[in-house]
C-alpha cells in the first residue's frame, strides 16, 4: 500500500484473524492493524495521518520516504574502474552504478 509516499507493508495473524502493517520506508515506526481491507486500508492512512500530525505538533521534521540519494565510500581504485567503465559507455558514473545495480 502506498499513501503520501509511505508504504505499507502487511502480514495476516490467522490465529488472531488480523491485518498487522508496519510503514517500511522510513526509521520512524508506524504501525497499523484491521480486520478487514478497507479497515485496514483507512489504518494505515490514518497511522500516516497521525504520524504527519504528531510531528509537526512537535515541532519536528517527519522521517521522509527514502530521497533515491546514496552516499557510499568504496576503494579508490573501485572508483577508478567505474569511472573508466562509465566513461567508455558514455554514461556518467552515477547512470554506470545505477545501471549496474539494477541488472
Amino acid at each position: 500500500m502506498k499513501y503520501k509516499g509511505y508504504d505499507g507493508s502487511i502480514s495476516f495473524d490467522e490465529e488472531a484473524e488480523i491485518f498487522h502493517g508496519e510503514v517500511i520506508n522510513t526509521r520512524d515506526v508506524i504501525t497499523f492493524q484491521g480486520r478487514s481491507v478497507s479497515e485496514l486500508k483507512k489504518a494505515f492512512k490514518d497511522s500516516v495521518d497521525d504520524y504527519l500530525e504528531f510531528c509537526a505538533s512537535k515541532g519536528r521534521k517527519p522521517d521522509k520516504p527514502f530521497s533515491g540519494n546514496l552516499v557510499i565510500r568504496i576503494d579508490p581504485e573501485l572508483h577508478r574502474k567505474l569511472a573508466i567503465q562509465a566513461k567508455k559507455k558514455r554514461k556518467s558514473l552515477n547512470a554506470y552504478i545505477e545501471e549496474r545495480l539494477a541488472g
